[in-house]
């Protein structure tokens, strides 16, 4: 009979646990967020695509766009933690 009692239990533990991750407003907030603030960070996102673009016939696979990847995210993300934060201040 000890098994049934476990076993409800168990399922109390999850469902609260998906009660709390839908409470967590920032998590769903994020990725909207980051959709918007990108035309703000334009700039950053056609340097990318433009490198891309340039180094996409290289042989050696040694150019890359780690920089202007980091640039454009970090705008993004920057821009992004700001609204998130302005939403739930």
């Amino acid at each position: 009979g000890d098994e049934t009692g476990h076993e409800s239990a168990t399922r109390a533990t999850h469902t609260m646990a998906g009660l709390q991750l839908e409470d967590d407003e920032p998590v769903d907030h994020k990725p909207i967020e980051e959709e918007k603030c990108k035309p703000k960070c334009q700039k950053f996102l056609e340097l990318y695509e433009a490198c891309v673009e340039r180094i996409s016939g290289d042989e050696t696979g040694e150019a890359h766009c780690t920089g202007q990847y980091f640039d454009m995210y970090k705008c993004i993300d920057d821009c992004a933690a700001k609204a998130v934060m302005a939403n739930t201040a």
